[in-house]
């Protein structure tokens, strides 16, 4: 049976039917989990997509946290299972404490609404199997808190680790590091500030997401090899 991922869908949300839309075409079943539920109800792993939880009021992500679903995925990542948060997603783990460093306001106090190229650094995580370090991928991205920071001990032990996913090639909003996306030290838990189902699609300008979602569908079905995707679709 295909793997079900859950969706996790906070008010103020907007990008939950994109991701699950992606998904289901990769081959995983999607189910929007709304973050009043007190479990995943049985999922194989969870996405926490963009949008603005709780109209980021206080700061991106800092409401959301204490939503009772986040308490189940909390448990859910501990037990090693699969958690990608995207863009609001990623503000939402750091608040969390399920990823290490936080998000803060662009350099220039900007909101940015572009394509990116994202350097791939680490792939020893659940979005790094149809990756290699050193390639570039071309994937837009859509905020204003997307100023990835951290202490400078962090940031060492980030990068010695391996757990810097993707980096920006040219650094559009001040990131430490122009960091773009961070794992957990175990690899299960990835935070990325573009969003990956925005460049899913040949009309959309780029494939590239395909890539990384579908990295996340092979880590659950514990593929060898990526499942080939008509990316015309």
């Amino acid at each position: 049976m295909a793997p079900l991922i859950g969706v996790v869908e906070f008010p103020g949300t907007n990008c939950e039917r994109d991701v699950a839309h992606v998904l289901e075409i990769l081959g995983g079943r999607a189910e929007i989990l709304w973050h009043g539920e007190s479990s995943v109800k049985g999922a194989d792993a969870i996405v926490i997509p963009g949008g603005f939880a709780h109209g980021d009021y206080l700061r991106a992500g800092a409401i959301a946290r204490f939503s009772p679903v986040m308490t189940a995925v909390a448990e859910f990542a501990r037990g090693g299972g699969p958690v990608l948060g995207i863009c609001n997603g990623f503000q939402v783990l750091t608040e969390a404490g399920l990823l290490p460093g936080a998000l803060h306001k662009n350099s220039g106090l900007r909101f940015l609404c572009q394509e990116v190229a994202l350097e791939v650094v680490g792939t020893d995580n659940i979005i790094g199997s149809r990756l290699e370090p050193g390639r570039v991928l071309h994937i837009p991205i859509n905020h204003f808190e997307g100023s990835y920071v951290c202490s400078h001990d962090t940031l060492r032990n980030i990068t010695e680790s391996g757990q810097i996913v993707l980096r920006y090639v040219d650094n559009p909003n001040g990131s430490v590091g122009s960091i773009a996306a961070v794992a957990n030290i175990e690899g299960n838990v990835v935070g990325m500030m573009p969003h990956p189902e925005r460049a899913s699609d040949v009309l959309l300008g780029s494939t590239d997401g395909i890539d990384v979602l579908g990295s996340l569908i092979d880590c659950l079905a514990g593929d060898t090899e990526p499942t080939p995707v008509d990316q015309g679709h």
